[in-house]
């Protein structure tokens, strides 16, 4: 059984920072690609940020610059760093295994997704 655990969301004030945490459980996942996904209401699901089994990254362009995607391949592990928070990164985020080793944007190529975690920006 595959598990994904989002932590790290919580409510912070405009330019503030989190830092989420995904751990990943039931299988090894460094030979795929990861991403973090973002929802906020009456939106679709959007790709935040993503990074291929070898590290490459990708970054959306409302967030380039102020988020920071890594993985630690050994703890099974991807963070998101979100500093200068504003109002409209208010979301539900998601992090998700894909099927392929580099990053893709649909989300419709990621088979594995965690339950998801709030984060809210007030202005």
């Amino acid at each position: 059984q595959v598990h994904l655990v989002e932590s790290g969301g919580g409510l912070v004030q405009t330019g503030g920072s989190l830092r989420l945490s995904c751990a990943a459980s039931g299988r090894t996942f460094s030979s795929y690609g990861m991403g973090w996904f973002r929802q906020a209401p009456g939106k679709e699901r959007e790709l935040v940020a993503g990074i291929s089994s070898g590290g490459s990254t990708y970054y959306g362009d409302s967030v380039k610059g102020r988020f920071t995607i890594s993985r630690d391949n050994a703890k099974n592990r991807v963070y998101l760093q979100m500093n200068s928070l504003k109002p409209e990164d208010t979301a539900v985020y998601y992090c998700a295994v894909g099927r392929l080793k580099a990053v893709v944007i649909s989300s419709v190529m990621y088979d594995y997704w965690g339950q998801g975690t709030q984060v809210t920006v007030s202005s």
